[in-house]
């Protein structure tokens, strides 16, 4: 039998009715017996000052890290803001990445998705994402890539996905992202 997978998940976005905080919620609801996702939002975090890094890092950025440690792999959900990722996720990545080669990250099995109302489903923002983890040598699933357009069609009031054809695309990411941490992990 496997080992359980235990995946910290977070979303470029504050805001409260989120699209790609909805999204990972149903990868969540979505993924295959014996993983698990555990949501973190990155609100708390303040930006990135070299200065309070170390012994003097902020609570909330050690809390961060920690969770990061202790979880077996990532799932990063990316609106795409101005055809990139929002400030607040690359503030997140930039206080995660730190130490260079012994930061929580490093050698940390991810993967990727966005959404979006428009019509490209987050994909520059995507982009831009993968180059920023290679950096910080995050191995990232490199596929089925999940990109989500027109998102608010696709969710209900409460923020449910409720197109089913997105819902089985976001099924066999999971899938496909168990077996990749499985594969990195030699099982």
């Amino acid at each position: 039998m496997a080992s359980p997978i235990h995946v910290l998940g977070f979303a470029g976005s504050l805001r409260k009715q989120s699209h790609n905080v909805a999204v990972l919620r149903a990868a969540g609801d979505l993924m295959p017996a014996g993983m698990s996702l555990e949501l973190y939002d990155l609100a708390s975090l303040p930006f990135y000052n070299q200065d309070e890094d170390g012994e003097r890092m902020p609570d909330s950025v050690r809390e961060f890290k920690q969770k990061i440690a202790d979880a077996d792999a990532l799932l990063i959900a990316t609106p795409e803001y101005n055809h990139s990722i929002p400030g607040v996720l690359k503030n997140a990545l930039d206080w995660a990445s730190r130490p260079s080669g012994t930061a929580p990250t490093n050698g940390k099995p991810a993967a990727i998705l966005g959404a979006s109302p428009g019509g490209f489903g987050a994909v520059r923002a995507q982009l831009h994402l993968r180059q920023i983890l290679a950096s910080m040598n995050v191995f990232v699933l490199p596929r089925p890539e999940v990109a989500i357009p027109f998102v608010g069609q696709k969710l209900d009031e409460e923020g449910h996905v409720t197109d089913e054809q997105t819902r089985e695309f976001l099924r066999a990411h999971m899938i496909a992202f168990a077996s990749w941490v499985r594969r990195l992990r030699g099982e």
